[in-house]
C-alpha cells in the first residue's frame, strides 16, 4: 500500500459510519496513542465501541486492526524522527514569536471589555496590514452584541463616524508603520466623546497617546500579536457578559442549521 495513513483516512473520510468517523479523527489527532493501544484502549478514548475501532480497519481496507495499527507506527515513527531533525532550526524560528504579545494590564483590558459590552455601538478600525486583524475582531465581537461596525482596509466613511457618541466604544489597531487614517478615526472618535480602546505595539504610539484605553500587543511588528491579543479580548467579552453572548450565540446557530452554513 503507498498511501500513508493520514492520506488513507483522508481518502475514505466521506464513506465512514459516524462512529468510525470519530475513530479516525482520534487516530489522526493522537497517532501515538493510537499506535500503543489496544483497540479497546483506543474505543475508551473515542468514545465507541472496540468493534467500532476494528470496523474501521476493514472499512479502509484493511486486513485488520493490526495492519491498521503498524501502518500507524511506520507513519508515527517517521513523523517523530523528522521532527527531532527540525528540532534545532523550528526553534530559532520560533524566537520572534516570544514577543507577540506583551503581559496584559489587567486593569485596562477590565475597562476595554466593560466598554465593549456596555456601548452602544462599536466601531473598529485598522487599515492596510492591520486590516486582517480588525476584521476578525469585527467577526467576533459580531457574535457576541448587535451594532458592530468595520472600516475599510484603506478608509473610513465620515458618514458613519458621525454616528458615535458618548456612549460609543471604538477599537483601533495600529502597529508600525502606522497610518494617517487610524489616527484620524481616534482623533474623530474622541471629539464626539467615544471610547477609544487602541490596540498597539507601545502606549506612546501615534494612537496610543490619543486612546483612553490601550492594550499593548506586543514589540515585533507581526500581525498575530494582535490577533492573539483580540482572542483575549473575545474571551473576557464572553465569560463576563455570559447570558447575553450565549443567548445571541445559540440564535446564530439557528440560523447556520436554517441556512445549511456549516457542514458539521
Amino acid at each position: 500500500m503507498n498511501q500513508s495513513f493520514k492520506e488513507l483516512i483522508k481518502h475514505k473520510f466521506p464513506d465512514l459510519s459516524r462512529g468510525q468517523k470519530k475513530v479516525a479523527e482520534f487516530l489522526v489527532n493522537f497517532m501515538e496513542k493510537g499506535s500503543l493501544y489496544t483497540a479497546g484502549q483506543i474505543g475508551k478514548e473515542a468514545g465507541v465501541s472496540e468493534t467500532t475501532v476494528i470496523r474501521l480497519a476493514y472499512a479502509l481496507g484493511l486486513n485488520g486492526f493490526s495492519d491498521l495499527q503498524e501502518l500507524m507506527r511506520k507513519e508515527w515513527l517517521s513523523s517523530t524522527e523528522s521532527k527531532e531533525a527540525a528540532s534545532k532550526p523550528a526553534a530559532e524560528e520560533k524566537k520572534p514569536f516570544s514577543e507577540w504579545l506583551s503581559p496584559v494590564d489587567e486593569k485596562e483590558l477590565s475597562q476595554a471589555v466593560d466598554a465593549l459590552i456596555k456601548s452602544d455601538q462599536v466601531y473598529i478600525a485598522g487599515f492596510r496590514e492591520s486590516h486582517t486583524a480588525a476584521y476578525w475582531l469585527y467577526y467576533k465581537m459580531n457574535q457576541l452584541r448587535n451594532h458592530v461596525l468595520l472600516s475599510f482596509p484603506t478608509g473610513f466613511l465620515l458618514e458613519t463616524l458621525c454616528n458615535l457618541t458618548s456612549a460609543s466604544a471604538v477599537v483601533v489597531f495600529s502597529l508600525p508603520r502606522y497610518t494617517k487614517e487610524a489616527l484620524e478615526v481616534a482623533q474623530q472618535a474622541k471629539k464626539q466623546g467615544a471610547k477609544v480602546i487602541a490596540i498597539t505595539d507601545r502606549r506612546l504610539s501615534p494612537v496610543g497617546q490619543v486612546a483612553d484605553i490601550t492594550l499593548l500587543a506586543g514589540t515585533t511588528e507581526h500581525i498575530l500579536s494582535l490577533l492573539a491579543l483580540s482572542q483575549i479580548v473575545i474571551s473576557s467579552m464572553q465569560k463576563r457578559d455570559e447570558k447575553t453572548a450565549g443567548k445571541r450565540q445559540e440564535y446564530l446557530e439557528k440560523l447556520y442549521a436554517e441556512q445549511g452554513i456549516f457542514l458539521e
